[in-house]
């Protein structure tokens, strides 16, 4: 039956976008503000993040470093994203969503446009230090933001339309590299973008009506604390929730950064292609996940949390050694794309599940904290993986992915509260 519906999502994802654009003239002006501020600030971080992996082996060329060196420049960002993610999420939560995520896009357009400025290794770690304390706290509070948008019933597919929007941002970074690179400098100069984002949101979209309510049972009642991230661990079983959903979160950072960070350069030594190529045969492998985004929501929505990433996570498991078994460019593009569709389709939903099991006057604490605790510890596996690179084989790697992902289902699967009936699922914000 489940397998039947997948067929039928698959199929209805195609047209998914057109679907959501019919129903967008139907959206309060909120909602419509809300989803396109959303959907933009994914559009840009996704495009930070495809960057920095398509020009990774030329930045490795150009300062004549080892790649576990290379693979550091993408996990230093961790250190940003630790006290952005948590700092971020907790501002959010007491001085509101729009205005720090203002901020937050300020911080990380600044960190990008100055990675294009720089040869020095020392100025790209500091850089995207700066980046990751911006990127942090956007993923967090955006989809906040969207959970107190629209109903919870449809958060899966809502939050999926933002990921797919992450991805059009990854196929431009994507397109941009295949015409600019090797000079890797020229795609960060397109950083100062965000800033013109960051105006928008600032001035033009107002706090939601959940933010405002919870400021004055705040007023009312000093029980109530915003942003209280200690909350998160207030208990054994709330710890326990928390830290399952990290390691879960955390595979999923750990997985994408090997994705992005080196298909390209797998791409290059594998199939023997030049950087433009390896650049090309990304947007198959993040077209293929922009389609997981959207079957994923769908499926999430429909049958609940549980039974979505079940399918997902098993699927990554097996898909990654797709990449092995390739034998010519055709047959790693659609393994890419493959890849792609089951390891990322779940990249929403883990704002969906969180924006679901805690309070709102904690939300955007919790996205970020979870989040950030993920990125701070998964974002070093490209350093892991450039050091496996270096002293074994691509296969050493997809061992490593797959049980990495058996892991998070097993994770996942003792998670009782992402039961489609557990009255925290589907608690009203």
């Amino acid at each position: 039956m489940i397998l039947c519906d997948l067929n039928q999502a698959i199929i209805k994802s195609l047209f998914y976008l057109e679907v959501v654009f019919m129903h967008f003239s139907k959206f309060t002006k909120y909602q419509k503000g809300v989803s396109l501020s959303t959907g933009l600030s994914f559009i840009l971080e996704r495009m930070d993040a495809a960057f920095m992996g398509l020009a990774l082996a030329s930045i490795i060329a150009t300062l004549h470093i080892s790649k576990a060196q290379g693979g550091l420049i993408p996990a230093i960002t961790a250190v940003g994203s630790l006290v952005g993610g948590i700092g971020f999420g907790i501002l959010a939560d007491k001085f509101g969503r729009v205005r720090t995520l203002s901020w937050s896009i300020f911080i990380y357009a600044f960190g990008t446009a100055g990675m294009g400025f720089t040869n020095s290794f020392t100025l790209l770690l500091i850089f995207r230090i700066i980046i990751g304390l911006g990127t942090s706290g956007e993923y967090g509070i955006a989809l906040t933001m969207l959970s107190e948008a629209f109903q919870k019933k449809y958060m899966g597919r809502i939050s999926a339309t933002a990921g797919v929007a992450g991805q059009v941002g990854a196929i431009i970074a994507s397109l941009l590299a295949a015409v600019v690179l090797p000079d890797w400098h020229l795609l960060f100069f397109i950083g100062i973008i965000p800033v013109i984002l960051a105006a928008y949101i600032r001035f033009r979209l107002p706090e939601s009506k959940t933010f405002n309510d919870n400021k004055i049972e705040d007023k009312k009642d000093k029980k109530v604390k915003l942003g209280d991230v200690w909350s998160l661990f207030a208990t054994p079983a709330e710890a326990f929730l928390s830290i399952r959903i990290v390691i879960m979160f955390l595979i999923h950072i750990a997985g994408y950064g090997t994705v992005m960070n080196w298909l390209p350069t797998i791409a290059q030594e594998r199939m023997h292609v030049d950087v433009a190529k390896s650049s090309l045969w990304m947007v198959f492998t993040i077209v293929g996940m922009a389609l997981g985004m959207s079957v994923f929501g769908y499926l999430q929505d429909k049958y609940g949390s549980r039974i979505a990433f079940g399918i997902f996570l098993v699927g990554s498991a097996i898909s990654v050694f797709f990449l092995i078994m390739a034998t010519n460019p055709i047959e790693f593009v659609i393994a890419g794309a493959i890849v792609g569709f089951l390891t990322d389709g779940m990249y929403s939903g883990y704002g969906a599940i969180v924006s679901n099991l805690y309070p709102s006057k904690n939300r955007a604490t919790a996205n970020n904290t979870i989040m950030s605790v993920a990125k701070t510890i998964g974002t070093f596996s490209p350093v892991l993986v450039g050091y496996i690179m270096d002293v074994s084989t691509v296969t050493t790697v997809v061992i490593f992915m797959s049980i990495c992902y058996l892991i998070s289902f097993v994770v996942m699967m003792s998670i009782k509260q992402l039961k489609k009936d557990h009255p925290r699922y589907v608690e009203d914000n």
